[in-house]
């Protein structure tokens, strides 16, 4: 029996021929259009499969599970049981949980899950292996991409920015461009509350993240961009937690790339966002330049 967006037949039972006869599969996929994911229920449990957007998605999925998830806390991330070149498919074990998203929690419990997130982190960023010489150069080169990037942004943003929201993109990405080199580390790329998950059912309430599309080697502090313009925003307490877990402060360098990569996120989120009407990352992007703004004044 399948339940929302059919899954594609070859992919099923190349799935088959991995765990067995599949009995139910769900659509688990985000709401955005090139998410593809689909719970399979087996004789052994729950399995998901998902295809990846791209090939550059496929490769940063592949090696983020091969060479860094096995090093995580067993259950709190996905374990890679089979990949396929071919339709760029991989197929994972279940993380337990809830998306932290969904969850009603009191303040005091929004900490713990925050601090609960740095240490995730940290782990992933620096696991039981270590960057190589090349995955170093390509953090640097992330970095100088994302700086002379900004342009590209303002260019397909145009009049949805106002001019004084440019100069704000521009200095920062010129900032950006001037500081030395940042502390490197395996990124998550998409570190936010919708890819969190927290098993409020066992005593510890264990925490586990997904989706590791976007991972990748680059600067540590990138991956505090969507919590520094979205979860963090008006609760310094978060922060404060995240980084007691994630076990050290941001050093003065990786303060002011935090500050300039939100700068450059937010006219990516609104040169994104309006053709593709995401009213929600929009309006993250037009309030992370107010308070840039706000700030600089």
């Amino acid at each position: 029996m399948s339940v929302g967006k059919p899954i594609p037949p070859a992919l099923l039972r190349w799935a088959q021929n991995v765990v067995g006869p599949v009995h139910r599969v769900r659509d688990v996929s985000h709401e955005r259009a090139n998410s593809r994911v689909w719970e399979l229920s087996c004789a052994t449990g729950k399995v998901f499969a998902k295809v990846a957007p791209n090939a550059a998605s496929f490769a940063r999925d592949t090696r983020a599970l091969r060479e860094v998830a096995p090093g995580m806390e067993p259950g709190t991330a996905p374990l890679l049981l089979a990949a396929d070149p071919l339709q760029q498919a991989l197929l994972l074990t279940p993380v337990p949980g809830r998306t932290a998203k969904a969850l009603s929690l009191a303040r005091a419990e929004q900490r713990a899950l925050h601090r609960q997130a740095g240490r995730w982190l940290r782990r992933f960023h620096g696991g039981t292996w270590e960057l190589s010489a090349q995955d170093h150069a390509d953090a640097a080169a992330e970095v100088a991409r994302a700086a002379a990037g900004a342009d590209n942004h303002l260019g397909r943003a145009g009049a949805l920015i106002a001019p004084e929201g440019h100069r704000t993109v521009q200095w920062h990405a010129a900032a950006l461009g001037r500081l030395g080199p940042l502390p490197a580390g395996f990124i998550h790329g998409d570190y936010q509350e919708r890819n969190w998950l927290l098993d409020v059912d066992a005593l510890a309430r264990v925490f586990g993240a997904v989706d590791l599309e976007r991972a990748r080697p680059h600067a540590a502090v990138a991956d505090l961009v969507p919590l520094a313009c979205g979860s963090w925003v008006g609760r310094p307490d978060l922060q404060e937690a995240f980084l007691d877990g994630y076990g050290r402060a941001l050093t003065a360098e990786e303060q002011w790339a935090l500050r300039c990569l939100c700068a450059l996120d937010a006219a990516s989120a609104i040169s994104w966002g309006a053709p593709h009407g995401d009213l929600e990352i929009v309006a993250r992007g037009r309030a992370t330049l107010a308070r840039l703004e706000v700030q600089a004044a």
